[in-house]
Protein backbone atom coordinates (compact mmCIF):
# COMPACT_ATOMS: atom_id res chain seq x y z
CA UNK A 1 0.00 0.00 0.00
CA UNK A 2 1.73 3.45 -0.78
CA UNK A 3 0.38 6.51 0.55
CA UNK A 4 0.72 10.48 -1.29
CA UNK A 5 2.96 12.72 0.22
CA UNK A 6 0.66 14.92 1.91
CA UNK A 7 -0.66 11.71 3.57
CA UNK A 8 1.87 10.37 5.19
CA UNK A 9 2.80 13.54 6.35
CA UNK A 10 -0.43 13.87 7.73
CA UNK A 11 0.10 10.73 9.30
CA UNK A 12 3.57 11.81 10.81
CA UNK A 13 2.34 15.03 12.28
CA UNK A 14 -0.70 12.82 14.41
CA UNK A 15 1.98 10.74 15.18
CA UNK A 16 3.90 13.24 16.68
CA UNK A 17 1.24 14.93 18.55
CA UNK A 18 0.12 11.56 20.14
CA UNK A 19 3.35 10.81 20.95
CA UNK A 20 3.89 14.61 22.69
CA UNK A 21 0.49 14.61 24.40
CA UNK A 22 1.13 11.68 26.33
CA UNK A 23 4.12 13.18 28.35
CA UNK A 24 2.60 16.74 28.43
CA UNK A 25 2.63 17.54 32.51
CA UNK A 26 2.87 20.31 34.77
CA UNK A 27 2.38 21.16 38.26
CA UNK A 28 3.79 22.03 41.60
CA UNK A 29 7.33 20.97 43.08
CA UNK A 30 8.52 20.68 46.66
CA UNK A 31 12.10 19.16 47.85
CA UNK A 32 13.77 19.49 51.38
CA UNK A 33 17.14 18.44 52.39
CA UNK A 34 18.73 17.72 55.42
CA UNK A 35 21.40 20.18 54.71
CA UNK A 36 21.05 23.94 53.93
CA UNK A 37 20.85 24.91 50.39
CA UNK A 38 20.62 28.24 50.80
CA UNK A 39 23.46 29.36 52.69
CA UNK A 40 27.40 30.81 53.24
CA UNK A 41 30.20 28.60 51.52
CA UNK A 42 31.47 28.10 55.38
CA UNK A 43 28.81 26.60 56.83
CA UNK A 44 27.91 24.62 53.56
CA UNK A 45 31.67 23.20 53.77
CA UNK A 46 31.16 22.69 57.30
CA UNK A 47 27.76 19.99 56.70
CA UNK A 48 29.91 18.16 54.04
CA UNK A 49 29.81 14.57 54.57
CA UNK A 50 28.19 14.77 58.08
CA UNK A 51 24.61 16.07 56.37
CA UNK A 52 22.74 16.04 53.33
CA UNK A 53 22.35 12.85 52.65
CA UNK A 54 18.69 12.28 53.11
CA UNK A 55 15.77 14.37 51.07
CA UNK A 56 12.14 14.26 50.30
CA UNK A 57 11.13 15.55 46.96
CA UNK A 58 7.36 15.78 46.00
CA UNK A 59 5.72 16.01 42.42
CA UNK A 60 1.60 17.44 42.98
CA UNK A 61 0.23 17.47 39.48
CA UNK A 62 -1.88 20.30 38.28
CA UNK A 63 -2.92 18.94 34.62
CA UNK A 64 -1.57 16.38 32.25
CA UNK A 65 -0.56 12.97 31.61
CA UNK A 66 2.27 10.05 31.73
CA UNK A 67 2.52 6.98 29.87
CA UNK A 68 -1.16 8.06 28.44
CA UNK A 69 -2.52 8.38 31.31
CA UNK A 70 -4.29 10.90 33.11
CA UNK A 71 -2.95 12.33 36.29
CA UNK A 72 -5.03 15.84 37.34
CA UNK A 73 -4.67 16.25 40.70
CA UNK A 74 -2.64 13.49 42.14
CA UNK A 75 0.33 14.18 44.19
CA UNK A 76 3.93 11.21 44.55
CA UNK A 77 6.57 12.17 46.88
CA UNK A 78 9.60 10.16 47.57
CA UNK A 79 11.42 10.04 50.63
CA UNK A 80 15.69 9.46 49.78
CA UNK A 81 18.68 8.08 51.63
CA UNK A 82 21.65 8.72 50.05
CA UNK A 83 25.69 7.99 50.47
CA UNK A 84 27.15 11.05 50.48
CA UNK A 85 26.36 14.59 51.13
CA UNK A 86 23.76 15.46 47.79
CA UNK A 87 24.76 18.12 45.65
CA UNK A 88 28.65 17.66 46.49
CA UNK A 89 30.74 17.91 43.80
CA UNK A 90 33.20 15.73 45.10
CA UNK A 91 31.05 12.81 47.09
CA UNK A 92 29.50 9.86 45.29
CA UNK A 93 25.91 9.93 46.51
CA UNK A 94 25.18 6.69 45.06
CA UNK A 95 23.62 3.66 45.33
CA UNK A 96 20.51 5.94 47.11
CA UNK A 97 17.79 4.12 48.79
CA UNK A 98 14.16 5.41 48.18
CA UNK A 99 10.62 5.06 49.35
CA UNK A 100 8.03 6.37 47.21
CA UNK A 101 4.54 8.03 48.51
CA UNK A 102 1.81 7.41 46.09
CA UNK A 103 -1.51 9.39 46.09
CA UNK A 104 -4.25 7.04 47.16
CA UNK A 105 -6.69 8.20 44.87
CA UNK A 106 -5.06 6.92 42.14
CA UNK A 107 -6.02 4.03 40.35
CA UNK A 108 -3.38 1.29 38.94
CA UNK A 109 -2.93 2.56 35.80
CA UNK A 110 -2.10 6.17 37.52
CA UNK A 111 -0.20 4.50 40.18
CA UNK A 112 1.88 3.13 37.58
CA UNK A 113 1.88 6.47 35.70
CA UNK A 114 3.28 8.00 38.58
CA UNK A 115 5.69 6.00 39.81
CA UNK A 116 7.61 6.13 36.05
CA UNK A 117 6.88 10.00 36.35
CA UNK A 118 8.67 10.02 39.44
CA UNK A 119 11.69 7.44 38.69
CA UNK A 120 12.15 9.44 35.53
CA UNK A 121 12.14 13.08 36.71
CA UNK A 122 14.25 11.37 39.84
CA UNK A 123 17.03 9.67 37.44
CA UNK A 124 19.60 8.33 39.31
CA UNK A 125 18.15 9.36 42.98
CA UNK A 126 14.67 7.35 42.75
CA UNK A 127 16.51 4.37 40.88
CA UNK A 128 16.14 2.04 44.12
CA UNK A 129 13.58 1.94 45.13
CA UNK A 130 12.68 -0.13 48.68
CA UNK A 131 9.18 0.19 49.18
CA UNK A 132 6.09 1.66 47.25
CA UNK A 133 3.03 2.79 49.86
CA UNK A 134 -0.02 3.93 48.91
CA UNK A 135 -0.94 7.36 51.11
CA UNK A 136 -3.19 10.07 51.64
CA UNK A 137 -1.57 13.05 49.77
CA UNK A 138 -2.08 16.67 50.60
CA UNK A 139 0.29 19.24 48.83
CA UNK A 140 -0.37 23.02 48.90
CA UNK A 141 1.92 26.16 47.42
CA UNK A 142 0.60 29.03 47.52
CA UNK A 143 1.74 31.00 44.32
CA UNK A 144 1.29 34.54 46.14
CA UNK A 145 3.26 33.99 48.91
CA UNK A 146 6.63 32.81 47.39
CA UNK A 147 8.01 29.78 49.61
CA UNK A 148 5.12 28.91 51.12
CA UNK A 149 3.97 25.05 50.76
CA UNK A 150 2.68 21.97 52.48
CA UNK A 151 2.92 18.66 51.63
CA UNK A 152 1.46 15.73 53.84
CA UNK A 153 1.62 12.27 52.64
CA UNK A 154 -0.04 10.08 55.10
CA UNK A 155 1.66 9.06 58.49
CA UNK A 156 5.18 8.58 56.41
CA UNK A 157 5.74 12.47 56.12
CA UNK A 158 5.35 16.05 56.84
CA UNK A 159 7.07 19.06 54.79
CA UNK A 160 6.09 22.48 55.81
CA UNK A 161 7.61 25.43 54.52
CA UNK A 162 7.90 29.55 54.68
CA UNK A 163 9.43 32.17 52.80
CA UNK A 164 13.16 33.33 54.16
CA UNK A 165 13.37 36.93 56.09
CA UNK A 166 15.74 39.11 56.23
CA UNK A 167 16.42 36.92 59.87
CA UNK A 168 17.26 34.14 57.50
CA UNK A 169 20.67 36.03 56.88
CA UNK A 170 23.41 34.47 59.13
CA UNK A 171 27.34 35.18 57.62
CA UNK A 172 25.93 37.44 54.93
CA UNK A 173 27.28 35.72 52.05
CA UNK A 174 24.50 33.21 51.71
CA UNK A 175 23.40 31.65 47.82
CA UNK A 176 21.55 29.03 46.87
CA UNK A 177 24.47 26.87 47.40
CA UNK A 178 22.94 24.02 45.88
CA UNK A 179 20.16 23.01 43.29
CA UNK A 180 16.96 21.05 43.21
CA UNK A 181 17.95 17.22 42.82
CA UNK A 182 15.46 17.78 40.33
CA UNK A 183 14.36 19.42 36.84
CA UNK A 184 12.14 22.27 37.45
CA UNK A 185 10.53 25.04 35.27
CA UNK A 186 11.09 27.67 38.14
CA UNK A 187 12.18 27.33 41.78
CA UNK A 188 12.89 29.20 44.95
CA UNK A 189 15.00 28.31 48.16
CA UNK A 190 12.56 28.26 50.90
CA UNK A 191 13.02 27.76 55.07
CA UNK A 192 11.76 24.00 55.76
CA UNK A 193 9.03 24.53 59.13
CA UNK A 194 8.72 21.23 59.49
CA UNK A 195 11.01 18.46 57.80
CA UNK A 196 9.89 14.77 58.62
CA UNK A 197 9.83 11.33 57.67
CA UNK A 198 8.61 8.40 59.70
CA UNK A 199 7.82 5.78 57.33
CA UNK A 200 9.99 2.32 56.83
CA UNK A 201 12.33 1.30 54.14
CA UNK A 202 15.50 3.50 54.60
CA UNK A 203 16.80 2.58 57.97
CA UNK A 204 15.95 5.93 59.38
CA UNK A 205 13.65 8.44 60.19
CA UNK A 206 14.33 12.34 60.10
CA UNK A 207 12.63 15.31 62.18
CA UNK A 208 13.89 18.84 61.39
CA UNK A 209 12.79 22.26 61.93
CA UNK A 210 13.61 25.94 60.42
CA UNK A 211 16.53 25.03 58.18
CA UNK A 212 17.26 27.09 55.13
CA UNK A 213 16.86 23.36 53.48
CA UNK A 214 13.92 23.48 50.74
CA UNK A 215 13.22 24.71 47.68
CA UNK A 216 9.75 24.98 46.30
CA UNK A 217 8.84 25.48 42.52
CA UNK A 218 7.13 24.21 39.16
CA UNK A 219 8.02 21.47 36.72
CA UNK A 220 6.92 20.73 32.96
CA UNK A 221 7.80 18.12 31.10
Amino acid sequence: MRFSLPVLIALLVTFLSVALSAQQIRGDYIETRSADVYTGQCFANGEVNLAGKEAILAWHVQNGSWDGVTLDGLTIAAAVRARATLGDPYGDPYPAEAVLLVDEQANPQQRAALVHFAQHMGGELLKNVEETLPAQMEMIVNHERHGVALLRAGRFATVQTRSLGDHDHVCGNEVTFYPPLTEVSHSMPAVAVTDAYRGPGLGESWDSHGRRSAFVGTFAR
